[in-house]
């Protein structure tokens, strides 16, 4: 994910995203490596992480429809 993040792809990180949560990764640990991305890509970085947050938001909404 922090790869996708650096590299600026949102259809990326939405599938990276997905798997972290199949895997059952906790939320803390996507904003963990959310994060790492953000200090290795810099400032360019910090619309796609805060779409990820935005489609985080998405996933959990459906995950508790």
């Amino acid at each position: 994910m922090v790869a996708s993040a650096v590299l600026r792809c949102d259809d990326c990180i939405t599938y990276h995203l997905v798997r972290c949560g199949e895997e059952g990764w906790k939320r803390e640990e996507v904003i963990d490596a959310l994060n790492v991305a953000l200090i290795v890509g810099g400032s360019i970085t910090i619309p796609h992480v805060r779409r990820a947050f935005a489609r985080m938001r998405e996933i959990d909404a459906l995950k508790n429809s």
